[in-house]
């Protein structure tokens, strides 16, 4: 059984490492090891450990955080969904996403956005995300990925997006 909290900044390091065993066996048949090892060899920066405490959610099974994920709930960008290697294929990604909608749609949020690995991209789609032209990623640490822009459609009567 999961459960899904807030994250605190006490949980920087659990989600650090989640991020990076996600990235790690998840990502290598699409990117590069060069470019893995980019995404994944540094430490957390200050800007990270604030994005946990103000905008991540926590999976959490007996007392052990096994997934992550954010939402902005001023623009409507969710990232940074990433399970443990031993926990995928349970749900456990899907129901954090799931979560995170349901944050969207009580702040009242008309559409959602993201940039899915090209790895993920088929997640979003079954999850009614829309989106297929390839993009260049640029993060903050100066990492180039080839990734998907993608959103979803909130409040269908709103027009836009559509």
């Amino acid at each position: 059984m999961f459960t899904i909290r807030k994250a605190t900044r006490a949980d920087v390091d659990d989600t650090w490492r989640i991020r990076s065993r996600a990235i790690q066996h998840q990502c290598a048949n699409v990117y590069t090891a060069a470019q893995i090892d980019a995404w994944t060899s540094k430490a957390p920066t200050p800007g990270y450990a604030n994005d946990v405490d103000s905008s991540f959610y926590v999976t959490v099974t007996e007392s052990r955080i096994i997934g992550t994920g954010m939402i902005n709930l001023g623009t409507g960008k969710i990232d940074a969904i990433f399970v443990l290697p031993e926990y995928m294929g349970q749900g456990t990604a899907r129901d954090m996403l799931q979560h995170l909608e349901a944050l969207a749609l009580n702040a009242e949020l008309e559409y959602l956005h993201l940039d899915a690995t090209l790895n993920a991209a088929a997640f979003y789609r079954k999850c009614g995300f829309v989106g297929d032209k390839v993009s260049i990623y640029h993060s903050p640490t100066g990492l180039t990925l080839e990734c998907v822009p993608m959103h979803k459609v909130l409040y269908p009567a709103c027009g836009i997006l559509q």
